[in-house]
């Protein structure tokens, strides 16, 4: 039996369920050559640019930044660092409005350019064939490239996730969503930079084979990839034109017959896929040194009157781009999106600045009111064009009616909200618009159930640390009590407590008398103070008194001499 790996190099292809055959219309943006765009006059830099978590700020308002200079910091896989696009000040730190469909405000460092666009020295890598995988994902790292086709995954933690298990390694060339050349464009002018791009992660995954996967309506493209892999091992399977053959899950479909399972990812079954343009920026990181700053995108649409593809730097305003190359948008008439017309998101103006997943802008005709969707035909068409073989019309009546759980039920975590079902529905169901709403509704109650769950399990391990703490303490306590006791119960050992006990009473009698003593002695000292004190001071008094005693006697004296002479004279006579 020939293996899977034999087929694929015989070219055997396969196919996914479903899918559609929109308009392509692609020739319109491929009739320019790939340019430069200007430098324009302020940069608006959202901090969080990928899926994960945003930076810690490196700058601060005020401060002058080079070209390439990081401006957040990183610390876990799923942070990703930005940089400087150009050199200038930094004006401004807040909230400005970002890309989303909400048009909600994000955290922006703002950047006036001072147009000498300086770079940061530079650090390529001499021979990266000599370096460890390892160094080589820090610096994929480093540079901040995250998945470039619109899922903004960080492409490090992707590849480091599969590094001791790559069977297949699938490059995404396929761009099927209408409209969107900028992948086209990259390998029509920069092919060998992608393949560079390519070796480098086939030297940290060394995996078993490498296919290119491009769809047949890029013939620029495909010269330019058989030019640039001559002599090289990597196989170029051209795959029939068919959206959503560029979804991840569908081109591993169609490449290897290989699903990947429900809730899962390619790499648990040994597969990694990546986009073209993420294998560019590897490049020009490990290459030449230079970080994530600029990026190719599509300008066109149905309004645009001259679409092309162009080089942008990462921060620039839409509008800026849309002036430059001769556009004026009109809000009350025009309609733009970012992203192509089956996966993008409506934007309510212009004034938003270019992110690492921004590949297309397109300026189309506002659609005119129409009537309120309509009723549900159960035709089946949504179902035959459903690429992941969901049940597209029961998910939106379940999704509609709230009833998560059945959404979940039904698999709805593996809607790739193609769009495919919209694109067929007879009775203009906006279908997509109901999971999306039904995915924001289960994200958000799950989290808060999983942060519910580790609050439970907080207050649980709390009270088994309380419950461990009380038990260790009574158990010392209790060995402490018992070893007390049993020292008691010894002979020596109560001998000695009672001449202990002896030694305190005997000390306790000898204390009681000089405190007895010394109490009443200073009673009496008290007392007599007390009675000295209440004696009154009458000396002088004293000696005035016995003064007049004296005289009184004196003169009782002379008085009864004289008594006694007169009574002799009267005798004599």
């Amino acid at each position: 039996m020939i293996s899977l790996i034999e087929q694929i190099k015989l070219g055997k292809l396969w196919d996914f369920p479903g899918g559609i055959q929109p308009s392509e219309s692609k020739a319109q943006s491929l009739q320019r050559t790939l340019i430069h765009a200007s430098l324009p006059n302020r940069i608006l830099l959202p901090i969080k640019q990928h899926i994960g978590k945003s930076g810690g700020l490196l700058v601060e308002i005020g401060e002058y930044v080079l070209k390439g200079q990081a401006l957040t910091k990183y610390d876990t896989n799923s942070v990703l660092p930005i940089h400087a696009p150009t050199s200038g000040t930094i004006t401004a730190i807040k909230k400005y409005a970002a890309a989303n469909s909400s048009g909600l405000a994000e955290l922006c460092i703002v950047i006036l350019p001072d147009g000498k666009d300086k770079w940061l020295p530079v650090k390529p890598v001499d021979n990266f064939l000599q370096e460890s995988p390892d160094r080589l994902i820090e610096y994929i790292k480093q540079a901040g490239i995250s998945g470039m086709g619109g899922a903004g995954f960080p492409t490090a933690k992707k590849i480091q996730s599969i590094i001791s298990n790559t069977d297949i390694f699938i490059v995404n060339a396929a761009e099927c969503e209408p409209y969107i050349t900028a992948d086209h464009a990259l390998i029509q002018y920069h092919a060998d930079e992608v393949i560079q791009g390519i070796e480098i992660v086939k030297h940290i995954l060394k995996p078993k084979l490498i296919v290119i996967g491009i769809e047949d309506n890029k013939p620029e493209a495909i010269e330019a990839l058989n030019q640039s892999t001559k002599n090289k091992e990597f196989i170029i399977r051209i795959i029939p034109t068919k959206y959503p053959s560029g979804g991840e899950k569908q081109l591993i479909k169609i490449l290897t017959n290989k699903e990947v399972p429900s809730g899962g990812i390619p790499s648990d079954i040994g597969i990694l896929v990546q986009n073209v343009s993420s294998l560019h920026a590897i490049k020009r990181a490990i290459c030449d040194g230079k970080p994530l700053i600029n990026r190719i995108l599509t300008l066109s649409g149905e309004k645009f009157k001259k679409p092309r593809n162009v080089w942008a730097l990462i921060g620039t305003s839409i509008q800026t781009l849309l002036v430059e190359f001769g556009h004026e948008f009109n809000k009350k008439t025009e309609s733009l999106i970012l992203g192509g017309p089956m996966m993008g998101i409506t934007l309510p103006h212009a004034d938003i600045p270019v992110t690492k997943t921004t590949n297309c802008i397109l300026i189309s005709p506002k659609k005119q009111k129409t009537q309120d969707e309509m009723p549900c035909i159960r035709c089946g068409q949504c179902s035959d064009a459903c690429p992941v073989s969901l049940l597209p019309q029961q998910l939106q009546w379940h999704a509609k009616a709230k009833e998560f759980d059945q959404c979940e039920k039904l698999n709805l975590g593996d809607c790739i909200e193609c769009g495919a079902c919209d694109y067929v529905c007879p009775s203009q169901i906006p279908l997509v618009k109901y999971y999306r709403q039904a995915k924001k509704e289960i994200q958000i109650r799950n989290n808060a159930l999983k942060a519910a769950k580790r609050a439970k399990k907080r207050f649980k391990e709390k009270n088994q640390r309380t419950e461990r703490d009380r038990i260790e303490r009574e158990t010392a306590l209790a060995k402490i009590s018992q070893e007390r006791r049993k020292k008691m119960k010894s002979a020596d050992n109560a001998r000695a407590i009672s001449d202990a006990v002896a030694r305190v009473k005997a000390r306790t009698r000898k204390n009681e008398q000089p405190i007895i003593k010394t109490v009443s002695v200073t009673i009496t000292e008290f007392k007599t103070e007390n009675e000295k004190n209440l004696e009154p001071d009458n000396i002088e008094m004293i000696k005035l008194r016995n003064k007049r005693k004296k005289e009184a006697k004196t003169r009782k004296n002379q008085k009864e001499k004289t008594l006694k002479q007169e009574k002799n004279f009267k005798e004599k006579k």
